[in-house]
């Protein structure tokens, strides 16, 4: 299994309803991604794209055909294996930050912690570090509403990574912030990528955060329509 992808979709297809009222969200997918990639997903609403991110994230299963983790078919996982799965080696970044309103950045990071019962010492010590890594240092302190939209994404990328994970999913990380604040979110996100070594699949709508990416997967009618290598255009933006 030693050189088995990361992840993998063996014709995985998903359906929701039945009849004629059922939808095909993903059709008969094959798609394999190796470890420290930086995976761009793009596709337009209903394309599939974001069941193919829910399903990765382990908060929801194939109808058919196989998902499988480091080579192990994740078919017959129980929720309790899938929750272990998401708590060690997923990270989760949302577009809404899905921070906990008057709480500090700092109690904001430990919760993964929290839930794997980390000694209170040592989770506010790994939580500090996370927050130094996103570049706030000197705001852990604050309340969500004491931070700016920014702010708040890197507080959300700094829970993400308290738990170094093996794979951050990243489901439109800019999209409720100006194009400076995007630029400055994404280059933290490469970083990531490029110095820790953590994967990254990203779903987004805009081409030029999709840039980012080396590889980009495009999605329609839930089905996986192009999958391509691409120089980092990001990198010579600047």
């Amino acid at each position: 299994m030693a050189d088995a992808p990361l992840l993998e979709f063996r014709q995985v297809s998903r359906f929701y309803g039945r009849g004629e009222a059922m939808i095909r969200a993903l059709h008969r997918v094959d798609l394999s991604i190796r470890a420290v990639e930086f995976v761009s997903i793009m596709g337009p609403s209903g394309s599939g794209k974001s069941t193919s991110m829910n399903i990765i994230g382990g908060l929801d299963v194939p109808s058919s055909g196989e998902y499988l983790v480091q080579g192990i078919p994740t078919t017959n996982f129980t929720r309790t294996q899938l929750t272990l799965l998401r708590r060690h080696m997923l990270g989760f970044v949302f577009q809404g930050f899905n921070l906990l309103a008057r709480t500090s950045a700092v109690e904001n990071v430990e919760l993964p912690l929290v839930y794997r019962e980390m000694p209170p010492r040592e989770r506010r010590k790994r939580a500090l570090q996370a927050l130094e890594q996103v570049g706030l240092k000197g705001r852990e302190g604050h309340t969500t509403q004491e931070l700016s939209g920014g702010q708040q994404q890197r507080v959300a990328i700094a829970r993400a990574i308290v738990t170094d994970p093996a794979v951050l999913l990243a489901d439109e990380p800019t999209g409720n912030l100006d194009t400076k604040t995007s630029r400055e979110i994404m280059d933290l996100i490469s970083r990531l990528n490029r110095d820790r070594g953590i994967t990254v699949i990203m779903v987004t709508h805009e081409e030029d955060i999709a840039a980012y990416g080396k590889r980009l997967l495009r999605f329609v009618d839930g089905r996986l329509t192009s999958d391509e290598m691409r120089v980092r255009e990001a990198e010579h933006v600047h």
